[in-house]
């Protein structure tokens, strides 16, 4: 598997700025191999319906065959786990509006998952490991790249299980958000 990719096209960023393919891509990170059946069952999507976006997937080459299988039954796989892209100064307008778009998708996405999950019902041990936290500090935007890096990497030392299928006992799939901006306080 590739090291995390680095998104530079504008119409890759769009074809995976949708949100049935930003499930498949997830579902095929975490869980592993999949066939448009498989993945059809667990998003409530119809097989063909899934096999149209890994086709899509696949021309931008976020996904490929993975071994066995044929038609509905052919197995996909990640080509990378994990990728990025730029919202600075030496992208195209095409690649700025289009990285911007993905990125709200997935803070949607996000956000929907984190209420979702502080509704549900969980034991004491999980409630108390969750939680979130906000904090608002005067830094320079190389202080905020650094703070970013650094919490990148701490993630990163639990996100490589994604790649190796390693889950401790007890572990369940987690998901750490975390974003740094530069903000006026409006309302």
């Amino acid at each position: 598997m590739s090291p995390p990719r680095r998104l530079r096209d504008p119409r890759a960023l769009q074809a995976v700025a949708h949100p049935v393919r930003m499930a498949i891509i997830e579902l095929l990170s975490v869980e592993g191999a999949m066939t448009a059946t498989q993945l059809a069952d667990r998003l409530d999507e119809s097989p063909a319906n899934c096999s149209w976006h890994l086709r899509k997937l696949a021309e931008h080459d976020f996904i490929e065959e993975a071994a066995g299988g044929a038609g509905r039954q052919r197995p996909w796989q990640m080509r990378h786990i994990g990728m990025s892209w730029a919202e600075d100064d030496d992208v195209t307008p095409d690649e700025l509006r289009a990285g911007q778009a993905l990125s709200r998708m997935l803070m949607e996405r996000w956000v929907d998952r984190f209420l979702d999950a502080s509704e549900r019902e969980e034991s004491a041990t999980w409630r108390e490991s969750a939680g979130m936290s906000q904090n608002v500090a005067w830094l320079t935007a190389e202080e905020l790249a650094d703070l970013t890096t650094r919490l990148q990497e701490v993630a990163g030392t639990y996100a490589e299980r994604l790649a190796t299928g390693e889950r401790p006992e007890g572990a369940r799939l987690c998901e750490i958000v975390a974003w740094g901006a530069a903000v006026e306080v409006t309302r």
